[in-house]
């Protein structure tokens, strides 16, 4: 049988491997990608190809911006689709397409970015 301080002892050494396990994820998190990471939406109007990199370095915008959906302090991303059906009668969260015209091309409207749809849209 085990003794009590050996059972306590075993205890402080699991706790100590926990936090440190804990520590070490939070301190280190995984480099950027070295390449862009860029979305292609397929629809039928023709495919949109996103670049992240380019919004984020060229135009300055926050990932919160477009994922409106972050909480404060929130690192972690959400696909648009995970909210955003694709077909949905929902009133008070719109489809997966209409819920990205309004949010790239309301963007686009105010920080003059193109808005036709041949600028996005590769027909």
């Amino acid at each position: 049988m085990t003794s009590k301080k050996e059972l306590q002892l075993a205890y402080i050494i699991m706790a100590i491997l926990l936090l440190t396990g804990v520590v070490c994820y939070a301190a280190f998190p995984p480099p950027a990608p070295d390449e862009k990471v860029r979305i292609v939406f397929r629809n039928v109007a023709g495919k949109v190809l996103f670049g992240h990199q380019t919004h984020i370095n060229d135009y300055d915008i926050e990932c919160g911006t477009c994922h409106h959906n972050l909480e404060d302090g929130d690192d972690e991303t959400y696909n648009c689709g995970e909210c955003h059906e694709t077909e949905s009668d929902d009133e008070d969260v719109p489809n997966l397409t209409d819920a990205l015209h309004s949010q790239c091309i309301g963007c686009h409207e105010e920080d003059s970015g193109p808005t036709e749809c041949a600028s996005c849209h590769a027909m």
